[in-house]
């Protein structure tokens, strides 16, 4: 039995952190899975707690000289990401800070000499002030960089921060030494300069880069920050019969609420006085407002629009539909694509590798007899241009935003790995009930007595199939008290008997009643009453009214549609002619819908199958990609990959479009990374590129990626 823990990482800022923190973690004793996100700055962890435990996870990752904790105990998601929310925008506000400051030093160190007349480069003024400006900016604007180069350092590895440290320190040093011994380099014959705004200009575009990929970052999460927001402060309880405004956290089960025009629902619950209709597109992304009449089912954080109506609190904190979105969305936007193991492979020599290239630069300008000077000159600019930032941030920005705007929607994917799974589907499997149709079946036609009816129905009240939920419902709404059953008995996807008010009531298919004496006519279920067949009641399960097009539109995909169920062949033959679906598999139980979807994976189909969530889990499970339909509070989020939060499969067409274009966003952002990379490093190396300029290309790098995957939110 594994448990998941979510760690927060400090100090990742590139894809060899990342990949240090994961192979740390991969190796660690106890750990079954473990998905490290420089996005989220967390690494979410399955281990055995009889071999490991969170203290000793954490101690791992600090062995690679990033720090680690956990997240605070007794906070709640929504509370954990308002906390986020404002720790990045303190980080985006403290970088940009940092930025200026550096970049004003620099530029002033820069044009003093010529702006102010007389002053020069070798004079006094500029060496020693330089010297203290340039030291005040690398200990409060650059510390945290050499701070963390140091601990990596310190612990044998090497990431973007000591690329920096590198870059900065050599410009820095060097000036320190000529500004302090000058007549040691002239005698020498070397020019007495200092680079102090070099050094100055490399820690502005570097913090610079890094303000705008966090402010970049908090535009991926602003799906799921929207959804924080929807539920509001307070509420209108109504207790002992007095109106009391309370905060929603004071609000207890079973409180009732006034929910009035225009206002956000506070809390899910039970519609008992009143109507209206409620906006749930946040949650769903059905434009339409929903109709609520007494009895129907309310989501916190959606908005009432016409009317004013009471409800009743069902659920509360972690239980209701709002925190469970959150929750599901945070997981998924820390989990891992498989398209980030290759960035995995890059970078982990890439660092290592980028120094040796910045040794050879050097070695090289020497040799050619151009100096010490453009050696190093060089060497720094490779060490910073060759930043593998954006190969870090190309994946997972892509699944950060594709998933915020999946829930916009109305679609919860669970993550890299199915969202990346679903653009090479080719076959998908439908369930029928619930699925293609509304499933809430309803009585259409029925010869039976009023009396044979109401003895039906206390048959079937004892029945959970939802056939028997129709009959006994279309007996209510005749207004007649529904008796008692005895020895109640019922035959799976046949039928049921039992004894009420000494009658044996037999209800099923023909072949069931067969078995036990009776002969039926066609049609319906079947009833017979103390061994006498009484007749038959027919009963529907309509369509979806966008089932049609949603199957039009699986084919214009270049899909494959089958329908698979566990009712009856001249049922599901008759649905399937209805939506356009050729292929049907009818009559199969659920290990059948699970062997069914076996056969087709073994014959080289990737396939998706899209089922009610509960009875339909072991076939979502087998599948490729489960999708769960889900309507209200009663979400099966736990059942498969992807969660239709409308009961609508068209939903599923935006996702496989959404699961491609994202697809292609992963692409063009690993291709730019290594492409920019392979460009811009013997630039660097042959001189045409100095450590500032190559600097703003190393951030200028970072932000395109997440730029372009920032496109994910404007698909339609």
């Amino acid at each position: 039995m594994t448990e998941s823990v979510t760690i927060n990482v400090e100090g990742m800022v590139c894809a060899a952190c990342q990949s240090h923190v994961q192979r740390a973690l991969d190796q660690a004793p106890g750990v079954a899975k473990a998905a490290v996100n420089l996005m989220t700055a967390q690494a979410v962890v399955s281990f055995d707690p009889q071999k490991t435990a969170p203290t000793q996870l954490l101690a791992a990752i600090r062995e690679t000289g990033y720090d680690a904790e956990l997240p605070r105990a007794g906070l709640t998601a929504l509370e954990e990401q308002e906390a986020r929310d404002q720790a990045q925008a303190h980080e985006v506000r403290e970088l940009s800070t940092k930025a200026l400051v550096s970049f004003v030093l620099g530029m002033v160190l820069m044009f003093a000499p010529m702006l102010v007349p007389g002053l020069t480069m070798h004079d006094p003024l500029i060496r020693f002030g330089g010297a203290a400006v340039t030291l005040f900016a690398m200990i409060w604007c650059g510390g945290s960089i050499y701070r963390a180069a140091w601990k990596v350092v310190r612990h044998g590895s090497a990431d973007m921060n000591v690329l920096v440290a590198l870059g900065t320190g050599a410009a820095a040093v060097y000036s320190f030494a000529v500004s302090f011994a000058p007549h040691f380099f002239m005698s020498r014959g070397v020019a007495a300069d200092v680079y102090y705004e070099a050094a100055l200009l490399i820690l502005a575009f570097v913090l610079g880069g890094r303000a705008l990929e966090a402010q970049a970052k908090r535009r991926t999460s602003s799906a799921l920050r929207s959804l924080i927001h929807l539920q509001p402060a307070t509420a209108h309880v109504i207790r002992d019969g007095n109106p009391l405004e309370l905060a929603v956290e004071r609000i207890r089960q079973g409180d009732a609420i006034l929910v009035k025009p225009g206002e956000k629902i506070p809390v899910d619950g039970e519609v008992t006085e009143g109507s209206s209709y409620v906006d749930e597109s946040m949650l769903t992304g059905e434009p339409a407002p929903v109709a609520k009449n007494i009895g129907g089912c309310v989501i916190g954080g959606t908005v009432n629009t016409t009317g004013s109506f009471q409800l009743r609190a069902t659920a509360l904190g972690e239980a209701s539909v709002l925190f469970r979105i959150v929750t599901l969305m945070r997981q998924a936007q820390g989990s891992r694509a498989p398209m980030e193991r290759l960035a995995d492979r890059i970078s982990r020599i890439f660092v290592p590798a980028v120094m040796g290239l910045a040794l050879l630069t050097f070695a090289g300008w020497m040799l050619a007899g151009q100096g010490a000077f453009h050696g190093a000159t060089a060497a720094v600019a490779v060490l910073i241009v060759a930043c593998p930032c954006a190969m870090g941030l190309a994946v997972p920005t892509a699944v950060m935003v594709a998933t915020g705007r999946g829930a916009q929607m109305g679609l919860l994917i669970k993550g890299g790995e199915p969202l990346e799974r679903l653009h090479l589907i080719n076959t998908i499997v439908l369930d029928k009930t619930g699925t293609l149709t509304e499933g809430k079946p309803r009585v259409i036609e029925t010869n039976l007595s009023d009396e044979t009816l109401r003895l039906l129905a206390g048959a079937e009240q004892r029945s959970e199939h939802p056939l028997a939920r129709a009959v006994v419902n279309h007996v209510l709404e005749k207004h007649v008290a529904i008796p008692a059953a005895e020895n109640f008995r019922s035959v799976t996807g046949r039928g049921v008997w039992a004894r009420v008010e000494g009658h044996d009531v037999l209800a099923g298919n023909k072949t069931f009643l067969a078995e036990n004496g009776v002969v039926a006519g066609d049609g319906g279920i079947c009833v017979a009453l103390d061994g006498h067949y009484e007749g038959f009641i027919a009963v529907s399960d309509p369509l979806r009214s966008t089932t049609a097009s949603a199957v039009r539109q699986f084919k214009e995909l270049g899909l494959g549609v089958l329908l698979l169920s566990g009712d009856r062949h001249a049922a599901a033959e008759a649905i399937a002619s209805q939506c356009g679906i050729e292929y049907v598999v009818a009559e199969v139980l659920p290990e059948g819908k699970t062997a069914e979807i076996a056969r087709l994976k073994s014959a080289g189909r990737v396939v998706a199958m899209v089922g009610d969530g509960i009875n339909d889990a072991p076939a979502l499970a087998q599948a490729d990609v489960g999708i769960a339909m889900g309507t209200g509070t009663e979400i099966a989020m736990e059942a498969g990959d992807v969660t239709l939060l409308r009961p609508d499969l068209t939903a599923i067409v935006n996702a496989i479009k959404l699961s491609r274009a994202t697809w292609n966003i992963m692409r063009q952002n690993l291709g730019w990374a290594l492409i920019y990379n392979v460009l811009a490093i013997p630039a660097a190396a042959f001189g045409f590129l100095n450590p500032v300029i190559a600097s703003a290309a190393m951030a200028m790098s970072s932000i395109s990626v997440v730029s372009n995957s920032l496109r994910l939110k404007r698909l339609p």
